[in-house]
């Protein structure tokens, strides 16, 4: 009895090293292929990856492309947004000044705080802080953040490295880093993560949190990718849970591009991560 005693003490402090460091059991991966094909998003051209970071269990569709990368897009302007408030170039109501140049959406043809750019995906806002902040902190930064394959090219590339590459993150990428993100374990001052979560925050509900970001990889040459990633934080029956999910998408026609949020909205509530029909309206 003394040695089965000893054996269980040991296992459970193994249990509890890996959680602190971010590891979790293995546990098998759920397939939840046919949420995807519900949406009317191509199983073949996509993927989509949710980790519940309690206990480590995933839910895959299409695993084989997990670790297929793409330039991340406008889901970069999450770790832009770190590097900003952590630097201490911008806060949350920084302000922008619309140079007068008319660009795609209306949204971005205004003065932009670092909230709304990041709210509205305001390219132009993202590449006046790469450029001021510059190429050696912009890379130092990336790289202390390990995220994606950490190239962001050379000068000549500072405004658009995540935009047309060489900045490439693929699915399971995005979950590394949303899961130190989200648990505080990034080399990042407390008050940064205050101010980041206030802006990254896109819905909240009763019990519940969800911070995201999309992307729309657009260079005019490749196959159009649309990305959906972030986390969501609940509290369902006096359980807190902490969901991080990435799905990008093959995105042939940019009407698609609400598909890749009802994925996860649908994903989320078939996983009981929320409540029936929370994300009916978002």
């Amino acid at each position: 009895m003394r040695v089965f005693n000893t054996f269980m003490v040991f296992s459970c402090v193994l249990f509890l090293f890996a959680c602190t460091k971010g590891q979790f059991p293995k546990t098998t991966p759920i397939n939840i292929s046919n949420i995807v094909i519900e949406n009317d998003v191509d199983v073949r051209a996509s993927t989509l990856m949710i980790v519940r970071l309690s206990d480590g269990q995933k839910w895959v569709s299409n695993q084989s492309r997990n670790n297929v990368r793409f330039p991340p897009a406008s889901t970069s302007k999450i770790p832009h947004t770190l590097i900003a408030l952590e630097t201490q170039y911008a806060m949350p109501d920084s302000v922008y000044i619309w140079d007068g140049q008319k660009r795609s959406l209306p949204t971005w043809n205004q003065n932009q705080t670092l909230a709304s750019a990041y709210q509205r995906s305001a390219v132009w806002v993202f590449q006046n802080i790469t450029l001021g902040l510059g190429h050696a902190t912009m890379s130092e930064w990336i790289q202390k953040f390990e995220y994606g394959n950490m190239n962001i090219g050379a000068l000549e590339d500072l405004t658009t490295y995540w935009l047309n590459g060489p900045l490439e993150t693929s699915a399971n990428d995005q979950i590394q880093f949303l899961t130190k993100l989200a648990q505080g374990e990034l080399p990042l001052l407390e008050k940064t993560y205050q101010n980041a979560r206030k802006i990254m925050a896109v819905k909240r509900g009763k019990n519940w949190t969800l911070y995201a970001k999309t992307g729309w990889r657009n260079d005019g040459v490749n196959t159009d990718i649309g990305w959906y990633v972030g986390w969501l934080e609940s509290s369902i029956n006096g359980r807190d849970e902490v969901y991080v999910f990435a799905l990008n998408m093959d995105m042939p026609d940019p009407k698609q591009m609400q598909k890749h949020k009802n994925v996860i909205y649908f994903a989320l509530e078939f996983m009981a991560a929320m409540p029936s029909d929370t994300f009916k309206d978002l």
